[in-house]
């Protein structure tokens, strides 16, 4: 009889799943949210899971992370107040305070408790977290962008779950015309989108409602994700006043330390398949 452990998560509208080997089980916890686990895998590293989803794993969160940060802040022309809703395992928060333009970084958390977590086993994730410039609410974020002043934000990344329970609030039209509001001149919205070959419809619907609250700019990125359905991920951006093809280019082509984005990437990776054209 064998004795190997797997780690299973079934896309059962899509009759599909992800297995991963596991080693260990290091950690499990109910926080006043969710179920937290941690698991050492054969391959992937370190994973953590919430409420039996993948959120992230030590090999394959870069691409996330960095295609969830790099594109808004480029495209916006002097990114100084960036604003994370989300974002708990804090591997965004250390990307963007990686561009030294950056003044202030605040995430906006709803469970502290992921937080910790990934502090103790994704230590590399968290490496900004006592950064001068890192600023942690551990609360809602849809409360807390609809009673941000006007202006606020530079660039917002919406760093979220997928669009269910609390977390759907944050793929409305009404969440993002509040971004918008939030949001200075020039300023630049992001928001994970799911999956292109699964969720082709939510990512035209997160790309209409920006639309309908005021963005003059609206483009997708696209980008591999091992550990997501699918193994294909997005980003929908939103951007006041300014077209999506107008970014940094020669600041982002001298950024280094990344593992996927590249300043190439930046313009490749909002190129469309064309199913999604129409």
């Amino acid at each position: 009889m064998s004795t190997e452990l797997w780690y299973t998560e079934r896309y059962e509208e899509h009759g599909a799943s992800l297995s991963l080997k596991i080693r260990e089980v290091l950690h499990r916890e109910q926080s006043p949210y969710q179920t937290i686990e941690i698991f050492e895998t054969e391959h992937f590293g370190t994973l953590m899971t919430l409420d039996g989803l993948v959120m992230v794993t030590d090999r394959d969160n870069y691409l996330y992370h960095e295609m969830m940060s790099h594109p808004a802040l480029f495209t916006h022309p002097a990114p100084k107040r960036v604003l994370i809703i989300g974002g708990g395992d804090c591997g965004t928060l250390r990307e963007v305070l990686r561009h030294s333009e950056v003044e202030e970084a605040t995430q906006v958390e709803l469970d502290e408790r992921v937080t910790r977590v990934a502090e103790r086993f994704f230590p590399e994730l968290c490496e900004k977290n006592h950064d001068p410039r890192a600023h942690f609410h551990f609360t809602d974020g849809i409360a807390w962008i609809k009673e941000a002043p006007a202006g606020r934000y530079d660039v917002i990344i919406v760093d979220s779950t997928d669009p269910v329970g609390p977390a759907a609030g944050l793929f409305a039209t009404d969440f993002y015309a509040a971004c918008h509001h939030a949001l200075a001149e020039q300023g630049v919205l992001v928001a994970q989108s799911e999956s292109p070959l699964l969720h082709a419809d939510l990512i035209r619907q997160c790309q209409s409602r920006m639309t309908e609250a005021g963005f003059e700019a609206v483009n997708s990125v696209y980008f591999p994700q091992f550990c997501y359905p699918s193994g294909w991920w997005s980003g929908t951006l939103g951007r006041k006043g300014l077209s999506m093809d107008a970014f940094r280019a020669e600041d982002a082509k001298a950024f280094t330390g990344t593992h996927y984005y590249h300043a190439g990437m930046q313009q490749a990776a909002q190129v469309a398949p064309a199913f999604l054209l129409g």
